[in-house]
């Protein structure tokens, strides 16, 4: 465990040398959650490192760009290369699975809404792969779910200060507000679907 802490402790030292490029790569590498990689970027804004718009930038690009290199494992390996591979960017079997029955219940518009929902935000760019769904569509809707988690987890970072470890017991009122907040809008983009179809069939 100790050699666990050891390489994580090494991982930050890398990104504060990199400044913004280090909060992008570790973002992008998915070998940290992003939640924490972020929180941490908040605490260089506050030390003074680097500069709030600076690292929203840098943050909303490498999270979406880790979304779409799932988005093409998903298009072009599927399912088999994940469930094998998937473990080193924090993607578990049962992620896959959450994932899956979303997007076949819910369809494309789920992309955004899902980026804020424990479990299936990580692995929501699995199916959208493997449906083979329109990558700009996808970048769009992936782009502005980032957005708003981004300046969230770093303005937190940035408030906590060198206590920024804590961003978990931080975060977690803020956490469910935007899930309440996301199924508010999957609710409402789910009523427009039905009058949609409805005025369709008439």
């Amino acid at each position: 465990m100790e050699f666990v802490y050891d390489l994580v402790g090494r991982l930050f030292d890398w990104i504060q040398s990199l400044g913004y490029f280090g909060i992008m790569l570790g973002l992008m590498m998915e070998v940290i959650p992003s939640e924490i990689v972020l929180a941490y970027g908040g605490y260089l804004v506050s030390i003074g490192e680097i500069n709030f718009f600076g690292a929203m930038l840098f943050g909303t690009v490498g999270g979406v760009v880790a979304q779409l290199f799932v988005y093409w494992i998903g298009r072009y390996g599927g399912r088999p290369v994940l469930e094998k591979y998937g473990k080193y960017i924090l993607i578990k079997k049962k992620h896959i699975d959450y994932s899956e029955e979303w997007f076949k219940k819910y369809g494309t518009g789920v992309i955004f809404t899902a980026r804020f929902v424990p479990v299936v935000r990580h692995a929501i760019s699995i199916p959208a792969g493997i449906s083979k769904m329109n990558v700009w569509r996808f970048t769009l809707l992936t782009t502005l779910a980032v957005i708003p988690w981004t300046a969230l987890f770093l303005y937190l970072g940035l408030l906590l200060g060198d206590q920024w470890e804590h961003i978990d017991e931080k975060a977690s009122p803020f956490v469910r507000e935007f899930l309440l907040g996301a199924l508010a809008l999957m609710i409402i983009y789910f009523v427009i679907k039905w009058f949609k179809s409805k005025k369709r069939r008439s």
